[in-house]
């Protein structure tokens, strides 16, 4: 007699075919998590152009300070959103969400200072 599990039926045969291995929930999660590292990474260090430009041309008129104060306020909630449903621990999405949160607070300072500085061009 065939031993029963929930992958067999009564006569023996597979309920489902078994997932190749490149198709594994662990595989996914894997290959997942490496993507939002290697992303989440590209993504603090695409703020870097925006900065360059702004404090090479000394002039931030073409920047909006509301986008990037609800861009602040995004990546600040959702770090806080992500600490507290991992039991407020920090794990590697709350700390990119802080950093994204430092980029935006930067940008918005530089806007901010080229905006109101003495002689700033309107």
């Amino acid at each position: 007699m065939i031993p029963l599990d929930d992958t067999t039926a009564s006569n023996g045969r597979p309920l489902h075919a078994p997932r190749p291995a490149l198709l594994r929930r662990e595989h996914y999660l894997l290959a997942l998590t490496w993507a939002f590292t290697f992303f989440s990474s590209v993504r603090v260090l695409s703020y870097l152009p925006t900065l360059w430009l702004i404090v090479e041309q000394q002039n931030s008129s073409q920047h909006s300070l509301l986008t990037w104060l609800a861009w602040l306020g995004a990546n600040l909630t959702m770090a806080g959103w992500l600490h507290e449903h991992n039991g407020r621990r920090f794990n590697r999405a709350v700390w990119v969400n802080l950093a994204n949160a430092t980029m935006c607070t930067l940008t918005a300072a530089v806007i901010v200072f080229y905006r109101f500085a003495p002689g700033a061009t309107p």
